[in-house]
């Protein structure tokens, strides 16, 4: 049995720590649960986490009601500020006219993201109010 050596850098990046470093997702955790669940796009195929990627790589990434339709710039080894992890990519304009048209509507028809959890004392105030008009101890 013969141990392969490890790629060259030339050979790519892992899709999952790239999507990370460029700050799409939190965790790579997060990234690679996106690739699994069909949320990004290679080059119009679905793919997994350990597909190596290279720049001028065709990326399209669905999160939440967001898409994004990208094209890989350059590679990054480690998670950097945003300012710089936005050089790693370049996005169409149409996709950039898109969403932030979807967030402008969003914006203005005030939807918010979901609250999970406990209602706030203000939702709290509101349920007692409109349920019986008097305050549960």
């Amino acid at each position: 049995m013969s141990r392969q050596a490890p790629e060259p850098e030339s050979a790519g990046q892992r899709l999952d720590k790239w999507l990370w470093a460029a700050r799409f997702f939190k965790t790579r955790q997060l990234a690679s649960e996106a690739i699994n669940g069909g949320k990004i796009e290679v080059e119009g195929q679905g793919a997994k986490p350990g597909r190596p990627i290279r720049p001028g790589a065709h990326l399209i990434i669905h999160k939440d009601s967001l898409t994004w339709d990208i094209r890989v710039l350059a590679l990054a080894t480690q998670r950097r500020p945003a300012a710089e992890a936005a050089l790693l990519y370049e996005e169409s304009e149409a996709s950039r006219l898109r969403r932030q048209e979807l967030v402008r509507e969003r914006r203005e028809l005030g939807i918010l993201a979901d609250r999970p959890g406990r209602p706030t004392k203000r939702d709290r105030r509101q349920i007692e109010h409109f349920t019986d008009g008097t305050p549960s101890s």
